[in-house]
């Protein structure tokens, strides 16, 4: 039976690609803290669970009527962003894919009661909540993307995230889930952004103080375990506009019992701003009793 060996909340934060250069430049010389945190992450937690497969939650990927997960043999080009192609241009990916567990997905998720449709057409567009992450993480796994969809609500999502869950267990699959995207997210103003301002990592530049509160509440229920607190408050939360609708860790989650899930998060970054926007990288380790307090036998 496969299971979930670990999941976390990742930046893909541009600034990530960035030359060093030109980084520190942005970053008034105090370098972010996001690439050294996803490095750890790929040598203490990766290299220990040595996963068959990642699956990443793409808050860049927005569908319409239905959640889509990419089912190819392979996935190699290179990628230039529309939105920052002057920063993300021409970047080399090679993701090797798993069109079985894909289509587990596609079947689970949609006997849950939430379309879903695996997809392998070679024409279909990378992310950059994909190529950021796999850059830096990326060994010999296999690396499957869902999209967030924009007509989806939060029940949405966990019913998503159940749906993988069960799709995992089916397989022989050791999976790592990578919900990939921000805390709040909600930018300056482009004359701000244009100059140069509220570009370094300080905390005191995300969007509004309610809105880096709102995140801090929720890194300490991260730390607690307490799942259920960020489940139950999201009618509040979205009002500080969380990326994706928060689709990329209501669907992570999902996956890790929903409301019952108990595991605890460790931070591998600082708490940091991206002009307005919140970026922070938490990793979630596997309880010993299971991810909602069962044992295998009982989960």
């Amino acid at each position: 039976m496969g299971e979930i060996v670990g999941a976390g909340l990742v930046s893909h934060v541009p600034t990530i690609m960035t030359p060093d250069e030109d980084r520190l430049e942005i970053y008034d010389g105090k370098d972010t803290t996001l690439i050294k945190g996803l490095e750890r992450i790929r040598k203490e937690v990766l290299d220990v669970l040595k996963p068959d497969a990642v699956i990443v939650f793409d808050t860049h990927w927005a569908t319409l009527i239905e959640f889509i997960v990419t089912s190819h043999e392979r996935r190699t080009g290179k990628f230039t962003s529309e939105e920052l192609p002057r920063g993300m241009s021409q970047v080399p990916y090679d993701l090797k894919g798993d069109p079985e567990l894909a289509l587990l997905i596609e079947r689970e998720v949609n006997g849950v009661g939430t379309r879903c449709t695996a997809i392998d057409d070679p024409y279909l567009p990378i992310n950059y909540g994909t190529v950021n992450v796999a850059h830096h993480l990326k060994k010999d796994e296999a690396w499957l993307s869902v999209g967030v969809c924009m007509s989806a609500d939060a029940n949405d999502y966990l019913s998503v995230g159940e749906g993988i869950r069960c799709a995992i267990e089916k397989s022989d699959r050791r999976v790592v889930l990578l919900a990939s995207g921000s805390m709040s997210h909600t930018f300056r103003p482009f004359r701000d952004i244009s100059i140069g301002k509220y570009e370094a990592a300080n905390p005191e530049f995300v969007f509004s103080a309610e809105a880096r509160e709102a995140d801090y509440e929720r890194l300490a229920w991260f730390k607690e375990g307490n799942h259920a607190a960020v489940i139950d408050t999201m009618g509040d939360y979205y009002r500080h506009r969380p990326e994706g609708g928060f689709g990329h860790y209501l669907m992570m989650v999902g996956a890790l019992g929903a409301r019952n899930c108990r595991a605890k998060g460790r931070q591998f970054s600082e708490y940091e701003n991206s002009v307005g926007t919140s970026q922070v990288h938490v990793w979630f380790d596997r309880p010993e009793d299971g991810w909602n307090g069962l044992d295998n036998n009982e989960s």
